[in-house]
């Protein structure tokens, strides 16, 4: 049996509404990216939405119209995908990592605090101090009312990476709210594994006017809203995403609640199969959190390494299970380690976790038969490691 890492969840709707853009003139700048940005606005419950070519392609405006640029200063996680980072690289600001909650493996609230302290109190960096940067890890929301504070407190402004959690839901003030509704500026992501998917695609959300049309300009090769088609005011990008990728999306996020109700069952299943097995910690959900289930990760306890998981995988993929470490540390990755000098031992926490987590086969379709066949196969491996 071979199972992959993911599947998108695509029926013959979305099959039929991208052929219906392809009988058209307008395959990429046509009416339905917008219909497809006041759809995603309205579901997370902002003002503006501004479709992207990606998801990095969101985090890079998201970045440029909050002003950020060289030499200022991004507190943000080292337990993520690298464009959480690399986006502030392209503006020429640099990233200060601050360590992980071992349980939510999301930015640990108490280590941004003590970083933006010790930044503001030094002549140096203290005007250079502009964000934070946190990440809705593996479709688990970040502590923001605690990020709100921090942010309000010190005069910084609140960038949130949603890419992973689109449908995600945070108990915020006696209410329920999404995920991507709480930062400055915010993003989510459309890949194949996402929860949706356009093929390739990301979204900038904002209730602040200025910023969204900002972002649209910048994405648009710097050209003004209700400019001329050669008229460009600023320097921008060709980050504009198409009617056909936005055709799938509005298809999809029709679809939403059922795409995020299989997804729970699957990982409801997991839970199942695997909640005896010894030496392995399972996904951390906690109240006050309705997580949106992006990928299904387990940890291996602690007396396992890096080598042990490496192995493990390696062995699971031998009978058909593609499963993949999930995520390395940033501040590990050579082009980090060779930039910025870090080394094993800055940020423990992330090192431990990115040494013993296994991303497992996960996407809405997976029949109940598969799920235990990687449960019974992980299970065998670990005994046998």
């Amino acid at each position: 049996m071979i199972i992959p890492p993911s599947w998108p969840d695509v029926t013959a709707k979305e099959i039929k509404a991208v052929i219906k853009i392809l009988r058209t003139s307008y395959l990429g700048r046509g009416p339905v990216v917008y219909e497809f940005e006041k759809m995603l606005a309205r579901y997370i419950g902002v003002r503006h939405a501004v479709a992207t070519s990606s998801g990095t392609s969101a985090l890079h405006l998201a970045v440029e119209v909050l002003g950020i640029g060289r030499g200022d200063l991004v507190i943000t996680t080292p337990f993520s995908f690298i464009a959480s980072s690399n986006c502030m690289l392209f503006v020429g600001a640099r990233p200060v990592f601050v360590d992980i909650d071992s349980k939510t493996l999301n930015i640990n609230i108490n280590e941004v605090e003590k970083q933006v302290k010790k930044l503001q109190s030094r002549p140096a960096t203290r005007r250079k101090l502009k964000a934070i940067l946190a990440v809705d890890i593996f479709g688990y929301p970040a502590d923001w009312k605690a990020l709100r504070r921090i942010a309000r407190t010190y005069g910084l402004y609140l960038i949130e990476d949603a890419g992973e959690a689109l449908g995600a839901e945070l108990q915020y003030e006696g209410k329920w709210r999404k995920a991507g509704s709480f930062g400055n500026v915010a993003i989510l992501a459309f890949t194949h594994n996402k929860q949706i998917t356009t093929g390739e695609g990301g979204v900038l959300l904002t209730n602040n006017k200025r910023l969204a049309e900002l972002a649209w300009s910048k994405k648009n090769h710097g050209r003004e809203i209700g400019g001329g088609w050669l008229d460009h005011v600023r320097l921008g990008y060709n980050y504009h995403l198409s009617d056909m990728n936005c055709a799938l999306g509005i298809a999809q996020l029709k679809r939403i609640k059922q795409i995020l109700e299989k997804r729970k069952r699957v990982a409801a299943l997991y839970t199942k199969s695997m909640r005896d097995i010894k030496d392995i910690e399972l996904p951390y959900v906690d109240v006050g959190v309705k997580r949106s289930w992006f990928v299904y990760v387990v940890r291996l306890a602690g007396f396992y390494t890096k080598r042990d998981r490496d192995r493990l995988i390696k062995r699971l993929l031998n009978r058909g299970i593609h499963c993949r470490n999930y995520f390395p540390s940033i501040h590990l990755q050579k082009f980090y380690r060779d930039t910025f000098g870090y080394k094993k031992g800055d940020f423990p926490v992330t090192e431990d976790v990115s040494e013993r987590t296994i991303a497992l086969p996960f996407y809405g379709n997976m029949h109940k038969h598969q799920i235990d066949y990687v449960a019974r196969n992980f299970i065998d491996v670990l005994k046998k490691s």
